[in-house]
């Protein structure tokens, strides 16, 4: 993948997840505490990291808030 269609890839997750906090009027951190995950490994894969443990978050995230 071109490093510009991932930037722009991993830009939509991030929004996309950071919306859907907003709607449940939660933080990133109540997220992590909810999916039993550090912080610090959500706030990578927020951000579009590519490893295994991150897209099984970003699995995780997407089951929470229903996206």
């Amino acid at each position: 993948m071109p490093e510009q269609q991932f930037a722009e890839y991993a830009h939509e997750i991030e929004s996309t997840i950071k919306i859907g906090l907003l709607k449940r009027n939660m933080t990133q951190k109540e997220l992590a505490e909810l999916i039993h995950a550090n912080p610090q490994q959500l706030n990578r894969a927020i951000k579009g990291d590519m490893t295994p443990k991150s897209r099984e978050l970003r699995e995780q995230v997407a089951r929470v808030l229903n996206l």
